[in-house]
């Protein structure tokens, strides 16, 4: 719930920035230019900080916290920043100087246009510093979290989006574009963020200096499971990557549409699926590593029930209101109602696999806390491959909608193999507990769907019109009465009631 709040916070001062940014730039060559530019940094800052480094990085340094003491524990966290520091700060200057090349292969499609690859080139270079702060961030976020200390790790992404929102007003005026303002935004934030997590972990008693890099046999073990994980723990976002890469070659405001849509759909995504992972890696972890196997099984049963407790009906209302959604939040400006109507087309086929991405988020932490990077990463690859071939199948025909469906289809494969494995092994034994409340969970949803779908009928007879905020809330009021009434018409209870059991 604490990390679930705060990121709650971010997601919604992020929301206040895409309409800022849907303002300001709209849909179209600019738009694009900027978005690919901030996925780039983006996508290795999911890899190598939230995915593949902190994945590995929080079993062990929990591990040597519980059985080896905080001494320890700390001189491991250091080793660690020692080493993260010194290959970002390499890969960061490759990324500067290699840059156009680089984005030659995220930006192919952008090539035909040069003023607008080339625009591309200029923001991405400006925002790419942004790696090496957020990654080195994310180190001292995993040294928290593994402490039971989950406030400042989740609120740091709130500056990111207050810097962007503040460099979009106080910088615009002297730089070229807002879009120029914005990425160096990205950068700043960076620094905003690596400031204060160093300063919480200073409280928390563990004051970190970054050493001599050295290959020490603790970091071949954290480098060993590492290495998988890149791809393991970050198929999400290799996955959203492809979409980027082949939204380039579709028609302009493509990537725009796609981003839009994605953003909305990360707002159930991050306060659901990244919070109960981010919760239970460190959970299962002392769990596993202090021999108490049937309470890690018991953790990874009712993260599952508490994760999907509000997903389900999330990716229902997303899948039947997502034009006035849209509509709502972003038609302003530069933005305009036919936009958001293709926008929305997108985030409905996001919205179809919301529920795998979310679980896969809680399935993890079932191989990562036993120190198994391989099997995800195995599965990631092959995965991976499922959606670049179902969006090259599904780009011409179905245009912007065509990359999201693949993710989620790929997305929903990459659950149900994860599950299977995980039963297999009697790492995940389900309990009748469980599978009661995801049935009545189920019935609800289903139920919240129809009387969100008849109330739009209602409510928004002109599919082409704009959508008023009241209206809107109408909608929203009426999706979360009738899910409301209908799980505790089935005895599900309280969500606070649920999360304890």
């Amino acid at each position: 719930m604490t990390v679930g709040g705060w990121t709650m916070g971010s997601r919604i001062l992020g929301l206040a920035r895409d309409m800022l940014i849907a303002n300001f730039l709209g849909a179209g060559a600019l738009s694009d230019a900027y978005l690919v530019a901030n996925r780039l940094p983006n996508l290795f800052r999911r890899l190598f900080g939230e995915g593949a480094f902190n994945s590995a990085f929080v079993p062990v340094f929990s591990g040597l916290l519980v059985n080896e003491g905080e001494d320890v524990a700390r001189g491991f966290a250091e080793e660690a920043a020692a080493a993260l520091a010194f290959w970002l700060l390499g890969l960061t200057v490759l990324g500067e100087i290699f840059m156009r090349p680089l984005l030659h292969v995220i930006a192919a499609g952008f090539a035909d246009d040069p003023a607008k690859f080339e625009t591309t080139v200029v923001l991405a270079r400006l925002a790419f510093p942004y790696l090496l702060l957020i990654c080195l961030a994310a180190l001292l976020s995993g040294v928290l979290n593994a402490r039971d200390r989950f406030v400042a790790a989740a609120a740091a992404p709130m500056l990111y989006n207050a810097i962007a929102i503040g460099s979009l007003f106080a910088l615009r005026p002297f730089t070229p574009t807002a879009a120029h303002a914005l990425a160096i935004g990205v950068s700043l934030s960076g620094v905003a963020q690596l400031a204060l997590l160093h300063w919480a972990v200073r409280r928390a008693g563990m004051n970190l200096h970054i050493p001599r890099p050295r290959m020490t046999p603790r970091m071949r073990l954290l480098l060993r499971r590492m290495a998988p994980g890149l791809v393991g723990a970050g198929i999400t976002q290799l996955s959203l990557a492809v979409d980027t890469i082949i939204g380039t070659y579709l028609p302009e405001k493509s990537v725009s549409f796609m981003y839009y849509a994605d953003r909305v759909n990360q707002l159930p995504l991050g306060v659901l699926g990244i919070a109960v992972g981010t919760a239970l890696l460190p959970t299962l972890s002392r769990q596993i590593s202090g021999g108490a196997n049937s309470q890690a099984l018991a953790s990874l049963n009712r993260a599952i029930e508490y994760g999907m407790l509000l997903t389900l009906p999330a990716a229902a209302a997303l899948l039947v209101i997502a034009d006035p959604i849209l509509k709502v939040l972003f038609v302003r400006g530069h933005f305009s109602v036919a936009d958001a109507t293709l926008s929305a087309q997108s985030l409905t086929a996001y919205a179809a696999g919301l529920p795998a991405f979310v679980l896969i988020k809680v399935l993890g932490p079932g191989f990562f806390a036993r120190g198994d990077m391989a099997t995800p990463v195995r599965v990631g690859m092959g995965v991976l491959a499922l959606n670049v071939a179902l969006s090259l199948a599904l780009m011409v025909p179905l245009k912007h909608v065509g990359p999201p469906l693949a993710t989620s289809i790929a997305m929903t494969t990459n659950c149900l193999v994860l599950a299977v494995l995980l039963r297999r092994r009697l790492y995940l034994v389900p309990d009748p507990m469980l599978w009661s409340r995801l049935g009545r969970m189920g019935v609800a949803a289903i139920v919240m769907t129809l009387v969100l779908w008849r109330a739009k009928l209602l409510l928004v007879p002109d599919p082409g019109a704009p959508v008023s905020i009241p209206t809107l809330a109408l909608l929203i009021g009426a999706g979360l009465a009738s899910y409301g009434a209908t799980a505790a018409a089935l005895g599900l209870g309280a969500l606070r009631r649920a999360a304890r059991a």
